[in-house]
């Protein structure tokens, strides 16, 4: 089965006022950061917070009329099944999602909200995708992967057709790998628009399907990522197909990579990502010999993380430049202790924001205690003189 430029123009006039186009900018922030000359396409601006509604909108547009009345199914870790709900609600058409075990709640009830029935079953997509299959059997429902379907494949070429449309100059695109279909669909159109375009895919450590089937090797996966939108222990055999002839490159980014693109999509570009939407931005980071001094095109395709793992992502990213510090301090237990260090904390513009006071450790002294003193710092230089000063004033100290 193949895909055209051809398909990807009909998709784009199939869905053609249907689906935002998103923006494209030029980020100054991320070029200083980086080294490259970034673009970032903000997909996490779609109305369902990801890529997936151009896919999920032209394979429904494909279906006959008994098809539509019958309904789909499909498996999803959230952002092709809030697309797939929402436009098929639009559409008139039921829809199924099965769900795998641990997928963010954000994306569960996301599903839910634009009218979709939900399934959890499965410990992971894999998992879901074979109950996925029997509820298609079962109920004569029509199965709509999220990425191995040439009208899914086709769709999310739209978003690679818009790129180069609205940022001609980019030399390269930089786009995360999951399931295969928008790197597939997008390389095939920058392709098209401008043959010279180097296209480099992006996974996680964890899920390195796509770079291990190149290898001629059985794919290894597993394990709890943040990049969950990626988290796929096979590649479409469809992508991988059109893909793998227009891929330069697959880079391998570990958690922290996804973590601190994550982090600065936040901070410096003011804008959320999700885990594998941030993935673009991760490889930059990890591979910034790559990319030095290239105009790059990042697909952002994604915005749909649950907002206590942002949270979590943020402050561990403050712990990481040291603007978080935890002082593990053991003194003598008697009145007045932590005053002191506070004092001295405070004397050299630390903030404390949390205390623990252990007295019950066995392995501590009867007459000592151990206090835990999180505080809240300018940057790495401030927090060595944090803890210049506690030393100074007779503290033995470690820095977490």
């Amino acid at each position: 089965m193949t895909v055209t430029f051809q398909d990807i123009l009909a998709a784009r006039d199939r869905i053609a006022g249907q689906v935002d186009r998103t923006p494209v900018r030029r980020s100054r922030r991320l070029s200083e950061l980086t080294g490259a000359d970034v673009w970032v396409k903000f997909d996490n601006l779609h109305y369902t917070g990801s890529f997936k509604e151009r896919g999920a909108l032209n394979r429904l547009l494909l279906l006959n009329a008994e098809q539509r009345r019958g309904g789909v199914v499909a498996a999803s870790a959230g952002n092709h099944a809030q697309a797939l709900a929402y436009h098929g609600a639009r559409l008139g058409v039921p829809v199924t999602i099965v769900m795998p075990e641990g997928t963010p709640f954000v994306k569960i009830e996301g599903t839910r909200r634009h009218g979709a029935t939900v399934v959890i079953e499965g410990r992971d997509f894999t998992g879901s995708t074979e109950a996925a299959h029997r509820l298609r059997d079962e109920r004569g429902l029509v199965f709509i992967s999220a990425f191995d379907d040439a009208g899914i494949v086709a769709g999310q070429g739209v978003c690679g057709l818009e790129f180069l449309e609205d940022a001609p100059e980019i030399e390269a695109l930089v786009i995360p790998i999951g399931g295969g279909g928008l790197i597939a669909g997008s390389a095939i159109a920058a392709k098209a628009l401008k043959p010279e375009v180097r296209i480099f895919g992006v996974e996680a450590a964890m899920y390195p399907s796509f770079s291990m089937r190149q290898a001629g090797l059985k794919p290894t996966c597993g394990g709890q990522t943040i990049a969950e939108g990626i988290a796929i222990k096979a590649v479409g055999d469809i992508p991988f197909g059109l893909a793998a002839p227009l891929i330069e490159r697959v880079l391998v980014c570990e958690e922290a990579d996804f973590e601190r693109g994550v982090a600065y999509f936040a901070t410096l570009e003011k804008t959320v990502a999700e885990g594998a939407g941030a993935g673009g931005l991760a490889a930059l980071l990890a591979y910034p010999e790559v990319f030095r001094g290239m105009k790059v095109g990042l697909v952002l395709c994604g915005g749909n993380i649950d907002a206590r793992m942002l949270a979590v992502v943020l402050n561990r990213e403050l712990v990481r430049e040291k603007r978080l510090v935890m002082y593990r301090i053991i003194g003598d237990d008697r009145p007045g202790m932590l005053s002191l260090m506070a004092a001295v904390i405070g004397d050299v513009g630390g903030n404390i924001i949390e205390v623990v006071h252990d007295r019950l450790s066995l392995d501590l002294p009867a007459k000592a205690a151990e206090f835990d003193i999180l505080v809240e710092t300018r940057d790495g230089a401030h927090a060595d003189e944090i803890g210049r000063a506690l030393r100074e004033n007779g503290y033995a100290l470690r820095m977490g």
